[in-house]
């Protein structure tokens, strides 16, 4: 999950520590204000605080975030899963990149079409190995036969039948083919919105339900990445420096996606009893706070723990 090595969560407090010289509440704000898709530089002007101890935040609570959830994430009752990849960059886009660990990154996300889980994602190049450690990784993580959709990227068969084997997994992938409306950036320009024209479902492995082949939510969920992280934002000036820092703000992006906030469509099955996708898989019994989430990260905690 990530692609930050990952140790226990009691060799980690050790590193944790430091971050307990703000207060809870103080913490709480920085979090909240990351969370809601403020770059590091709003953040420290409106809690106050300084932006190097915004981005330690970050840093700390990221890395708790991807540790937690790499742990909890286990023997999942997901049957529907969902598989896309988002771009961004670090530093500067790959045509201008001039110094090595610059350039293209990639989100790979794994989710469940049922319960909105987040099951797991990975930051990495877009190639071969990344889909191929996303399906080990999410195939680790399920306890029962699932359906798979993906996009059509040529790396994801042969990852998919290595992974979860013919005995496992119904899979096929569905292409979209857009047609942008006109822009007035020109031709070649990105430009927002475009329309789709055709849809194909291919069968890959399996016998897969023709009617539940979909991208579209979690697609949805990149589009919330792309809201929610000041950092994934098109035509601005942000981007992130650094691609551990990269990895860090999409950790604690899917930590309140899963554990922080009630989802709309989840809330109304439950009768308008606010629930979270964590909740829908039996991982917890209620919406967590900010507050909630960094009590986790004491020491006395996770020595309890």
């Amino acid at each position: 999950m990530s692609s930050i090595p990952l140790l226990t969560m009691l060799e980690r407090s050790s590193i944790l520590l430091p971050m307990n010289k703000l207060s809870l509440e103080r913490r709480a704000a920085v979090v909240r204000g990351l969370i809601d898709g403020a770059s590091i530089r709003a953040v420290a002007r409106m809690t106050n605080t300084d932006k190097d101890t915004v981005s330690r935040i970050l840093v700390e609570v990221g890395e708790f975030c991807s540790i937690y959830q790499d742990h909890a994430l286990r023997h999942l009752p997901c049957v529907r899963i969902e598989a896309d990849e988002i771009w961004s960059f670090v530093g500067a886009k790959e045509a201008n990149k001039t110094c090595p660990g610059q350039g293209d990154i990639w989100s790979f996300t794994a989710m469940c079409a049922d319960s909105k889980l987040m099951v797991t994602w990975l930051v990495g190049p877009r190639g071969g190995d990344s889909a191929q450690r996303l399906m080990a990784d999410l195939a680790a993580r399920l306890t029962k036969r699932i359906q798979l959709s993906t996009d059509a990227f040529k790396a994801y068969p042969a990852a998919v039948e290595r992974e979860f084997g013919w005995n496992r997994c119904d899979y096929a992938t569905i292409t979209k083919k857009y047609q942008s409306p006109p822009s007035v950036l020109g031709p070649g320009r990105y430009s927002p919105s475009p329309v789709v024209t055709s849809v194909e479902v291919i069968e890959v492995m399996g016998r897969p339900d023709p009617r539940k082949v979909s991208t579209s939510y979690v697609e949805r969920a990149n589009l919330s990445m792309r809201m929610n992280m000041r950092r994934f934002t098109r035509l601005t000036d942000a981007f992130s420096k650094k691609a551990a820092n990269h990895a860090h703000a999409v950790s604690l992006h899917f930590m309140a996606h899963n554990y922080l906030r009630a989802h709309g469509t989840l809330t109304k099955a439950a009768k308008g009893y606010k629930t979270s996708p964590a909740m829908v898989c039996g991982l917890t019994d209620h919406v967590w706070s900010v507050e909630e989430m960094l009590s986790k990260m004491e020491p006395s905690y996770l020595i309890a723990a």
